[in-house]
């Protein structure tokens, strides 16, 4: 089966899709989403319109996770929230404790100047924002550089 998976990889033309995933996985990259949309209206019809949906992955719709859900069989397609997934990858993230920020803004605005100059964005690097810890995430397949307040469960030391 690892073989045949291989060789699907190959014969679909997704060895640069596989080879990014396995560089995120390395590098502890934010979960990977395969689209972005302003509205959860852009999303839906993006769903309803796709030839052939991903059957299980994330979009992020208004910078929040969604699930994308698709049966062939079923002729099922849904999005479902996901809120919890940033904040179970921060609580993996930060389980020893939080890193020093890479950099530190007074402001939101500040904040995404910075990030929207980096000529090669981090794929994730902590921040400081008006004294409150932040992830800088580049979405990579998306193009879509975000920010993101830590939840309060996430506590520097």
């Amino acid at each position: 089966m690892a073989i045949d998976a291989i060789r699907f990889i190959s014969a679909s033309g997704q060895s640069y899709d596989f080879e990014d995933y396995r560089k995120s996985l390395e590098t502890n990259a934010p979960p990977l989403v395969v689209a972005a949309f302003h509205t959860l209206g852009e999303a839906e019809s993006w769903l309803k319109n796709h030839p052939n949906p991903p059957q299980s992955a994330y979009v992020l719709v208004s910078g929040k996770y969604y699930r994308v859900i698709y049966s062939r069989e079923l002729s099922l397609r849904k999005l479902r929230p996901s809120p919890h997934t940033l904040e179970y990858y921060l609580e993996e993230m930060t389980r020893d404790g939080l890193p020093p920020p890479v950099a530190t803004f007074h402001s939101h605005e500040e904040a995404v100047t910075w990030l929207n100059s980096q000529p090669e964005p981090p794929s994730h690097a902590f921040i400081m924002v008006s004294g409150v810890y932040h992830l800088a995430v580049y979405h990579h397949k998306v193009n879509l550089r975000s920010i993101y307040a830590l939840p309060k469960a996430v506590k520097a030391d």
